[in-house]
């Protein structure tokens, strides 16, 4: 069946027998395909019926449907002429894991990032109604993205509008860790909900047909209707902010979900679809470890193992490093933001439950919920991805840096990510933290200086950035000396050659990036260069002393960073060669341009930008 399928067209045109034929080789499909490449696997098991359903009812590329996050949307790509490509997934010139623009005009909108599907489908169907244009705009987002603000924002503002257009709440009961807060409860008894509507939809039914008093007395229980959904779910929240609710309805039955869309077109005014559904579905290794298989490299299919095995990366030594610190003081918390394996928080939250919160999806909570406990004495940290830092960036500023909270942000996935492409490389950090007054901003050269730079962070007293890649330490390059993290101090790992008259290169390398200037130091020397290398550690307070006497002792500079071009290193060191007119040296940088940079695997992005 999956043969035939090159455009929505031809999925309108499958009954609804063939329709579940295609859902099961679809799965098929993504698992071998995942299976191979790595990816997303459990989010798109889970949304097979309903992207069938989709594409059924509604007409892409007139229709815009908006994926929140987008990771869930290898389906779509399948039933919308991408089949074949697919086999290329998240490689370098294939095709993204995420909606593209630039890929499809049946992608609509952009996205890699949570909670921002229903802002951008509303913005859409104003823009439609100012063209006087009628097609249908619907967002998909999932529960776990509802902790995001901005997609609360947008629900607030979508139901005050009363602008035709449609939320369906993928509703799985996860977002990568299970989902935990006030929203989950409140989708847990909005799902007992199907056995209110079913028995009444029947009682309706019977009532309408007695002679006399059915019609009467079926709008008597109408008009009372209101208060018996708030006895049986409090707070009707969707419904009192300007929605029309749908549902519950089964996310795997493809034909309650064409009947419940269809439902939903007619309805001029904004509507909530509720869809259960399983995520990992149909691969039972994924539905009961639906967090592990959240995104996976390449792994076995019939045991569900990785197919290389996983070796000790920064995520895990920080963890690890974290709960002795906080063994030995009670003041350290650790906030995570639905994330608690990814950042390496598995252990702290079983020896210090009381000291581990896992708030959702809401960077911009964690950081300011971090600030509050700062001021209150205890020494939180707080792990989040780089990219996903960027959206707690006012917060860092006036809820940690102006008030000068002792808060940890620890920015894990720094520097390239790979395969996830634009929205997840983590190349922008150093550049937007280094502008914030009162930070202290460091980062490490391998796994003992992150233990080293986090002990030192936790009793700094200031508010700390700590940037650090995924995965593991260089394999090439090994440090045997680790000098004493000391605030703006830099690390000569290796020094000129003393009576060496050759040209002299002084290498400023940062983070990862120092075991690549060790290694370009060897090839140098073997050119008759002398050289030497220093560890800048602190991009914020810098070692402006020590790169001062570098600079007057070199007759060329070479800046290695794994961020972006702009306000990191090399605009560091050009600014203090600029300001004591250190003019007759020579600089080549080394750091990433001024562009996002694409999917691919990182050692094939190093080489095309790097």
């Amino acid at each position: 069946m999956l043969e035939k399928i090159n455009s929505p067209e031809d999925v309108k045109k499958l009954n609804e027998q063939e329709k579940k034929q295609l859902a099961e080789e679809i799965r098929k499909y993504i698992l071998e395909i995942v299976s191979e490449n790595g990816g997303h696997l459990a989010s798109n098991l889970g949304v097979v019926e309903l992207t069938i359903a989709l594409h059924s009812v509604f007409d892409v590329p007139e229709d815009k449907i908006i994926w929140d996050v987008g990771h869930q949307t290898y389906v779509h790509k399948i039933l919308t002429g991408r089949r074949e490509e697919l086999k290329t997934l998240r490689k370098l010139n294939g095709i993204a894991g995420f909606p593209k623009t630039k890929e499809s005009e049946t992608d609509c909108f952009n996205t890699g990032h949570s909670s921002t599907s229903i802002s951008a489908a509303l913005g859409m169907a104003r823009a439609r109604n100012l063209k006087g244009e009628d097609h249908s705009v619907i967002a998909v987002i999932g529960d776990g993205a509802l902790t995001g603000g901005m997609a609360l924002e947008g629900l607030n503002d979508v139901g005050f509008s009363k602008c035709k257009m449609t939320v369906i709440l993928n509703d799985n009961e996860m977002s990568i860790s299970p989902n935990i807060g006030g929203l989950n409860k409140f989708l847990s008894k909005l799902r007992t909900k199907k056995l209110y509507t079913k028995s009444n939809i029947s009682a309706k039914k019977i009532i309408w047909q007695i002679p006399g008093i059915g019609k009467p007395t079926v709008r008597i229980i109408q008009r009372v209707k209101r208060s018996i959904k708030q006895l049986i779910i409090p707070k009707m929240f969707f419904e009192d902010i300007g929605f029309t609710y749908l549902g519950p309805v089964d996310g795997h039955n493809i034909t309650e979900l064409e009947n419940i869309l269809r439902l939903s077109k007619q309805v001029d005014t904004p509507v909530l679809v509720h869809v259960l559904t399983k995520k990992g579905k149909g691969y039972e290794i994924a539905e009961k470890s639906p967090d592990k298989f959240h995104a996976t490299g390449p792994f076995n299919i019939e045991t569900g193992e990785a197919k290389k095995a996983k070796s000790p990366d920064y995520s895990k030594i920080f963890g690890n490093k974290l709960v002795s610190l906080a063994e030995k003081n009670d003041k350290i918390v650790a906030i995570t933001a639905s994330m608690k394996d990814g950042t390496g928080l598995a252990e702290f939250q079983k020896r210090f439950p009381d000291r581990f919160f896992d708030i959702g999806i809401a960077e911009q909570h964690a950081v300011t919920l971090a600030a509050g406990m700062a001021k209150e004495g205890l020494i939180p940290v707080v792990p989040i991805y780089s990219s996903f830092y960027q959206r707690a960036y006012d917060q860092v500023i006036h809820d940690v840096a102006i008030q000068n909270l002792p808060v940890v942000l620890c920015v894990d996935r720094a520097g390239l990510v790979g395969a996830d492409g634009e929205t997840h490389q983590g190349l922008l950090d150093m550049a937007f933290f280094r502008l914030v007054p009162n930070l202290t901003i460091m980062a490490p050269k391998d796994f003992k200086e992150l233990e080293d730079m986090l002990e030192f962070a936790t009793t700094l007293k200031k508010p700390v950035v700590i940037r650090y890649p995924r995965g593991g330490e260089s394999k090439d390059v090994k440090f045997e000396s680790h000098n004493k993290i000391e605030l703006g101090k830099a690390e000569v790992l290796k020094e000129f050659v003393k009576d060496n008259e050759n040209e002299k290169i002084t290498i400023f390398a940062i983070g990862k990036a120092v075991a690549s200037g060790m290694l370009m130091a060897k090839e140098l020397e073997e050119k008759s260069k002398n050289v030497q290398v220093i560890n800048i550690r602190f991009l914020k307070p810098i070692d402006r002393n020590l790169i001062i006497t570098a600079i007057k002792e070199s007759t060329k500079i070479i800046t290695l960073e794994d961020g972006t071009i702009i306000n990191g290193l090399a605009t560091a060191v050009k600014e203090i060669i600029a300001e004591e007119n250190l003019s007759n040296v020579e600089i080549e940088t080394h750091a990433y341009p001024d562009k996002f940079i694409e999917h691919g695997s990182v050692e094939e992005l190093e080489k095309k930008y790097w």
